[in-house]
């Protein structure tokens, strides 16, 4: 059976440094993974690059391919955004595609593919009326928010990562978003 092929999408966030182990997991359930980042979440991982690379067995990838590049990615079978920050979501659902990540998440909304999102922000983001619209906009859309009472619950704003960030509740939700309804 050829393994399906999960595009990990990650922001700089905190739990964003918890990817090798997320990787691994995924691989454990049968995704051939794709790693994107954000400019910053690659910032934040620049040591950590190769490794990542070798570990999914492709390039980990955070800019657009310049026109006439083949594609080094196997097509997608799902898409899991997370950590999402609250500048991707916003610019996800407002349609601003300029990072590779947020464009390539959009265009899976377009082509029907199962997306996952989990937030990853703090109370006073999320109290923006920005921040509601846009998840709206995304729901409507299909995705798979994973935020409140069974995902990412955010906390006060402060340098601290989240105790808690619902990794495996976002694979759980990609592997129903595959699986075929009969």
């Amino acid at each position: 059976m050829t393994p399906r092929t999960l595009y990990l999408f990650c922001s700089a966030a905190p739990p964003v440094f918890d990817v090798a182990r997320v990787i691994e997991d995924a691989q454990a359930r049968g995704w051939d993974v794709c790693l994107g980042l954000t400019p910053a979440a690659a910032h934040w991982l620049r040591g950590s690059l190769d490794g990542l690379a070798a570990l999914t067995g492709h390039p980990v990838r955070w800019q657009y391919k310049l026109p006439g590049e083949a594609d080094v990615w196997p097509p997608a079978d799902a898409v899991l955004l997370a950590p999402a920050t609250f500048t991707s979501l916003n610019a996800w659902a407002l349609g601003l595609t300029d990072r590779f990540v947020v464009g390539v998440a959009a265009e899976a909304v377009g082509r029907g593919a199962p997306v996952v999102a989990v937030p990853c922000l703090n109370a006073a983001l999320a109290a923006h009326p920005q921040f509601d619209q846009s998840l709206a906009v995304l729901r409507g859309a299909g995705v798979t928010l994973l935020y409140g009472e069974g995902g990412f619950v955010p906390g006060p704003a402060g340098p601290d990562a989240p105790d808690h960030f619902p990794w495996q509740a976002a694979l759980d939700a990609v592997d129903r978003a595959d699986t075929p309804q009969s």
